[in-house]
């Protein structure tokens, strides 16, 4: 039978705290109770055929009440007689709901960061409303990122690392780990002459609020023996800040971009190159590099969707970049090697060139089979030096 049972009536409200509403309530949200639950009863014809099975029911929907109300009505029933079933069920009040799903402790710790929210920064207390279980996930760090608000009001744009921060308890791993959630705060607080706008998203954070950040660092190697940035007879692998990299203009006219560790540390003796150990989707320190724009760029990627999307975004800072090794051919002549792209790219690429695109579309509709890619290691060397020699 597919009555209403209590585990039914159970997870109706489980699903109310789940969207966040019980707890809403609780902090000024909208008022949701008293409340009828969904109920499904015996018809008359299940009532007839049925009566042991209904009479079963009925004790145990009346057993499990207290949390909810039930009430009744009357059936007159040409072979049974007059008997009372249950026609609407409700919760009265935000307690019996909590109780009823064993939230009490839940809920009382809710209400504790509310208080303390109200006590310490009102403002928040309607995001924390319409949050209350993202609030509630946060309630051992609470206090924190609350006195880090405060003290943020009192020093805005405070030109330091947000390790510097004097707050017990505070640290980078703390700010660094609810830089979203922080974010979401001070936008509501900070007066608007404390917010740079320009910078966006968990990577802007620093910028955005006047914190010092981390510099970008560029690692690269100089491939023609003949230009030695080091005064030393060692390999020139090397790694600059964005703007030491941005100031160094190196008389080369080739760069390569790659983006496997072991791949740009083979990469042979180049004259007139060098090679830039890529970052995958972040090229935000290559594309303040003015002089790069000038330079041949070369980009070697895995054969993949994502090894494009990547090539794709390259050319919104440097619209002359070349792909290599990326090619039809490349990938035919490595079949044994193929693996399977976890998560495809599924979007339309505008930057790629004719035969870019044509292979794109093929891997991201499983042309040769499901998901294939071939990473950028797993070619053959002597397809590189076959390349460089005919570039």
């Amino acid at each position: 039978m597919k009555w209403t049972t209590p585990a039914d009536l159970k997870a109706q409200v489980q699903k109310l705290w789940d969207r966040g509403l019980l707890l809403a309530s609780l902090s000024g949200g909208e008022l949701i109770f008293p409340r009828r639950l969904m109920l499904k009863c015996p018809d008359s014809r299940e009532l007839s055929e049925c009566f042991p099975e209904v009479r079963d029911w009925i004790a145990q929907l009346s057993a499990a009440a207290g949390p909810y109300r039930i009430e009744w009505r009357s059936v007159n029933h040409r072979v049974l007689g007059v008997n009372e079933i249950p026609s609407e069920i409700w919760i009265d009040t935000i307690e019996d709901a909590i109780g009823l799903i064993g939230k009490r402790r839940a809920a009382e710790q809710f209400a504790t960061l509310v208080e303390l929210t109200g006590e310490r920064q009102p403002e928040l207390v309607p995001w924390v409303a319409k949050r209350p279980l993202r609030v509630l996930g946060l309630a051992e760090d609470w206090p924190l990122l609350l006195a880090i608000v405060a003290w943020l009001l009192k020093h805005p744009r405070p030109a330091i690392y947000p390790r510097q921060i004097d707050l017990p308890g505070v640290h980078t791993k703390l700010i660094e780990g609810h830089r979203g959630v922080l974010a979401e705060l001070l936008d509501l607080v900070l007066p608007e002459e404390a917010i740079d706008g320009t910078y966006t998203g968990v990577g802007g954070f620093c910028r955005r609020y006047g914190f010092l950040d981390k510099p970008s660092r560029v690692r690269f190697r100089v491939l023609d023996p003949n230009i030695r940035l080091l005064g030393v007879e060692s390999d020139q692998d090397i790694t600059l800040t964005q703007a030491s990299f941005s100031s160094l203009e190196l008389p080369v006219s080739k760069v390569f971009i790659t983006e496997n560790e072991i791949n740009f540390l083979a990469f042979p003796d180049v004259p007139d190159a060098m090679v830039i150990f890529g970052a995958g989707y972040g090229f935000d320190n290559l594309a303040a590099v003015p002089w790069l724009k000038l330079k041949e760029i070369h980009y070697w990627g895995d054969i993949d969707t994502h090894g494009f999307a990547i090539l794709n975004q390259l050319r919104g800072f440097f619209p002359h970049t070349t792909s290599f090794l990326m090619d039809r051919q490349t990938l035919l002549d490595h079949q044994p090697l193929w693996g399977v792209e976890a998560q495809p790219e599924t979007g339309n690429l505008s930057r790629l060139n004719t035969e870019e695109s044509i292979l794109y579309d093929q891997l991201r509709r499983n042309h040769w089979g499901d998901r294939i890619r071939l990473e950028q290691e797993r070619i053959g060397f002597d397809f590189l030096l076959d390349f460089l020699r005919r570039l």
